[in-house]
């Protein structure tokens, strides 16, 4: 089984109605309410989709944010086991969530940074290419290669919106 049967990833123009309550019991704080929101829609057995997972990005020029990537463990728990497998063999929803993300913006920008210090999250990230800067917290995934002055203009970019 591929998760692209029961998966589906798209950016939805309004993240709040979405994401809200995945972002409430993650952060204890609203959903961003600015482009671009990125939610994963599991598409049940009687053909419904409710949102399980979201990412989102933020657009900054030179370099993209990826943050507040959030899913939901109950609505995961409640998916066949077939399904649950499926998705651990791919790499889970979060994997699912920012490689659309990077499909979609990672030519448009020199870097997309986040800010992980979550375990799991930390499992996924280098399967995308996100690598330490040297801050606390704060990773990068080069989308072009930069000069090392250049690096660091960026990375103290990207350090200038923590949290994000």
């Amino acid at each position: 089984m591929s998760i692209a049967d029961f998966i589906h990833v798209t950016e939805v123009d309004q993240g709040p109605p979405f994401a809200e309550s995945l972002f409430q019991r993650n952060y204890r704080a609203s959903a961003p309410d600015f482009p671009h929101h990125v939610v994963a829609f599991w598409k049940r057995d009687d053909g419904s989709f409710l949102p399980v997972s979201y990412v989102h990005f933020t657009d900054c020029g030179d370099i993209f944010l990826a943050g507040g990537a959030a899913t939901d463990g109950d609505l995961l728990r409640g998916m066949r086991e077939d399904q649950r497998a499926a998705l651990k063999d791919y790499g889970g929803l979060m994997l699912a969530t920012l490689r659309y993300g990077f499909q979609r913006w990672g030519a448009r920008c020199e870097a997309i940074f986040t800010c992980c210090g979550d375990a799991r999250a930390l499992a996924t990230t280098p399967k995308l290419g996100f690598a330490e800067t040297g801050i606390e917290y704060l990773l990068a995934a080069w989308q072009r290669e930069p000069t090392p002055q250049r690096r660091r203009e960026l990375i103290a970019k990207a350090k200038s919106f923590m949290p994000f």
